[in-house]
């Protein structure tokens, strides 16, 4: 069957470009070509297009006024994120990856969603657990576990991202990690709030999909870890959800994500992103039974471009952009929650 090749244009060429999507396109030859490349710094986006034979600019519109372009991955600061979505798609693209999140309010989501809605141009949200095989493989074989579960725990221990991004390729001016003054309350608030839009936002659409609701939802303790990271507990539609993330000198990274209900119990145990190491790895277990799906080959970041290839091409209907903004709701409030907590406990602001 004959394949096309689909132009990819990177808004921001930091470490997430250069040590994560950039050697994923390799292994995908026949479906992508990294065409164009743009960043703030043009000496930055030189080199790391010289590195696979892109053109290069400093500008989102230089990229879209590239004809060979066709989809766009957005990976510049958050904060940028909606004003480049909104343009990828009115300029006509044949899809957009935005890395998480991709939007830092309700309204600027509901506001892309209307975007992709008028000009039909399908947007993923780069969320790469949501697009794991071995996650997906336990989604559809774990029965009523979604109506049932009682207990949530996310666990995330993780060297900072140096170690895994040297791993994966030499990193162009990566920024230096910074040594946060945790003496400061709104400093510690920030961490945390930053943490579960950084890093929770992964596995947080996957909490969701375990639960019926969240419209309940309350922060019952929030505290910050050092050198990085949280500890979260949470209440959200009767069901009680751990958060929990440090980031520190680990000899063995762990992630998992567990959900229990009366009779079942489901671990989902990823790869850490930066090093390619294949999917999750999902057990699935009721009484005496337990069903194991993965490891894949690949992760949720090849997972995400597979299909954003087959949505582009219109193989498949593109995501519900409804379900993108209840993530992003879910996301959020958990973050302003978690980050007003933190300052109830040092005293400065006075409890709801």
């Amino acid at each position: 069957m004959p394949t096309t090749t689909l132009g990819v244009g990177f808004v921001g060429a930091g470490p997430v470009t250069q040590a994560i999507h950039l050697p994923t396109l390799a292994r995908l030859p026949e479906a992508f070509d990294v065409v164009h490349i743009t960043d703030v710094d043009p000496e930055i986006a030189a080199s790391v297009a010289a590195r696979v034979g892109a053109r290069s600019s400093s500008t989102i519109e230089q990229l879209l006024d590239d004809p060979a372009v066709d989809v766009v991955a957005v990976c510049s600061p958050h904060q940028f994120h909606a004003a480049q979505v909104t343009a990828a798609c009115r300029a006509g693209v044949k899809g957009v990856l935005c890395e998480k999140p991709f939007a830092m309010s309700g309204q600027e989501a509901s506001e892309i969603a209307a975007v992709s809605a008028e000009t039909g141009v399908p947007i993923l949200v780069g969320a790469m657990h949501t697009f794991d095989p071995g996650w997906r493989a336990a989604q559809a074989n774990w029965g009523d576990l979604a109506t049932t579960t009682h207990s949530i725990r996310s666990s995330i221990v993780l060297p900072p991202n140096p170690r895994f991004e040297d791993f994966a390729t030499e990193v162009i001016t990566r920024p230096d990690w910074p040594t946060p003054d945790l003496t400061d309350a709104e400093v510690r608030a920030g961490l945390v709030q930053g943490g579960i839009m950084g890093l929770a936002i992964h596995d947080l659409p996957l909490v969701r999909a375990l639960l019926s609701d969240f419209e309940d939802l309350a922060v019952l303790s929030a505290t910050p870890l050092a050198p990085f990271g949280y500890q979260l507990v949470l209440t959200a539609s009767g069901t009680r959800i751990e958060l929990h993330t440090v980031m520190t000198a680990t000899w063995r990274p762990d992630w998992a994500l567990e959900a229990y209900s009366d009779d079942q119990h489901l671990r989902v145990e990823f790869t850490p992103s930066y090093v390619h190491a294949g999917s999750a790895v999902s057990t699935l277990t009721s009484g005496a039974t337990a069903r194991t799906f993965g490891p894949e080959a690949f992760n949720g970041y090849e997972g995400e471009w597979r299909e954003l290839e087959a949505v582009a091409l219109s193989r498949t209907p593109p995501p519900d952009t409804g379900v993108l903004i209840d993530d992003l709701r879910f996301a959020l409030r958990i973050a302003e929650a978690a980050a007003q907590r933190v300052r109830y406990a040092a005293g400065q602001v006075v409890a709801a």
